[in-house]
Order: C-alpha cells, then structure tokens, then sequence
C-alpha cells in the first residue's frame, strides 16, 4: 500500500492584516495532524520562505493595491496548480477598496508631502480581477472551520463547494430571534452568506456582512426595506459600502442610494 503524498502549500500575503492566516496557525493540536498530510513550501507568518516554490495550492491573503501585489500575484499563479484566495481583501478588495469611492489621489495630496514617493494603484481589488483564482474563501476573517474543511476536501480529491448560504438560513437553524423583525435593526443577514455562525444576531446586534454577498442577494428589495425602517439614504449607502464595498451588489447599491441623497440635498 502506497502512501499518499504531501500536498505543497504556499501562504502569501499582499495587502491586508495578516488575520486569515491565522486560520492555520490557530488550529492548535490539529495543526500537528494537518502537517501529517501537507508540507509548507512558504509561509512567511510560519518562518517558511521560498515565494518562487512550486507547489499543489496557494492560499493568498490581501488585495491587489500597489504594483508589487500585482507582480507578485502573477508570480505565484504561475507557480501553482491551484490558487485559492482567503478572506475580504482577496475576493473582493476588502476594507481598504473604500478608497476606491473617494479621491485617493487628493487624500494623498492632503496627508503626505510628497505623494509622488507612494506606490500604489488607482485602485484596491480582489485577486480574480488580476489573475485566475480556482477557489474562494469568503470572511473577514475566514475561521478555522473554513480551512479545515476545504483542505479535508482537497485530500480526499473532492470538488470543494463554496458556502454560499444566506445568513438567515443559520439564524433559523439556531433558532435565534431576527432583530430585523424585532429590532428594526438593519441586518444584513437576508443578502450575506454565512460561514460565521451568525454571531452577530445571537448577540441581538444586526449583521454587518463580514463574510460578503450570498448567492443571487436581493440587495434591492432589502435597501428599500432599510428605508422603510426609517435609514436615511446615506445611512443606506453605508451599509453596503463596509467590508465588501467593491462586490457587485453592493457597489451598485452604494451608487445607487449615493445618488438618492445628492438629489435630496440639491432639493
């Protein structure tokens, strides 16, 4: 009987907080069991180093905001069989993407002396508007859970599924009280997926959208029904421009409730 081989990981960072990562390193006694079965060829968070190894998956946290994210992703496709991409910032630009709304360049213009020294792009986004990305894992961050069952997945050669379930759906599970209904809160549970647990509802505190837009979200429908719970249109824009704020649906609705308070404050 033959052995099954290690399957090579590489773990890079561009731009972002380096929290997804600890969805490895916070496995604790289960991290020895994981090592059994894959072999870190980079990792720098872990001391492993080799950027150029070749390997079976590469885990990619961060957004692609200045020029060297962007090398540095072409790099590491090239590298790998497989590129998976971990978190808010790598599938869809995460919080730094709000400067996509803004005027970057004047807020550097503003805040440094000499701008011109700053390297960045016009724009943060996620890996997938760069390069080809196989897989994705959505959160802010994503859990120990999520790794744990997608690297299982991986080994037993079974197509991973991504979790695209709407957070109400684990509310109802939990049979936990929806604070939409009773609070009046501006939950954003009925257009997220879940993957959290929905830890924000079991504390009776309105979901925020860490984990980003589910399958076929509704955004419309719930917008208007934040209006109707009394938000006013920039409060409504700002709930969708969290930390998702460059995901299709909710860029639109941003746009869209963005142009409904310019028009009321030109009235």
């Amino acid at each position: 009987m033959t052995t099954k081989p290690k399957l090579t990981l590489a773990v890079h960072k561009l731009t972002s907080c380096s929290g997804c990562q600890l969805a490895f390193l916070n496995q604790g006694a289960a991290l020895l069991e994981l090592l059994q079965e894959v072999e870190f060829l980079h990792f720098i968070e872990a001391g492993i180093e080799g950027p150029d190894q070749q390997v079976d998956v590469a885990f990619v946290e961060g957004s692609v905001s200045t020029p060297d994210d962007l090398e540095r992703a072409e790099r590491l496709r090239r590298n790998s069989k497989l590129v998976v991409t971990m978190g808010a910032c790598a599938t869809s630009g995460g919080i730094q993407a709000l400067r996509n709304l803004a005027d970057g360049p004047g807020w550097q213009a503003a805040i440094y002396a000499h701008p011109e020294f700053i390297a960045t792009l016009a724009t943060s986004t996620g890996v997938a508007e760069h390069i080809k990305v196989d897989f994705e894992l959505w959160g802010c961050p994503i859990t120990v859970e999520q790794m744990r069952h997608f690297l299982r997945q991986l080994r037993l050669d079974v197509q991973p599924r991504p979790e695209a379930e709407k957070l109400c759906m684990e509310c109802k599970r939990r049979q936990q009280v929806c604070v939409m209904v009773t609070k009046g809160a501006p939950c954003l549970g009925p257009v997220v997926r879940t993957g959290c647990g929905a830890l924000c509802p079991a504390f009776g505190r309105a979901c925020y959208g860490c984990f980003g837009p589910s399958e076929q979200p509704n955004c419309d429908s719930l917008a208007n029904r934040f209006s109707g719970l009394g938000l006013v249109p920039a409060d409504i824009a700002r709930r969708f421009a969290a930390i998702h704020s460059h995901s299709a649906p909710f860029r639109e609705q941003h746009q869209r409730w963005q142009r409904i308070d310019v028009r009321e404050l030109d009235e």
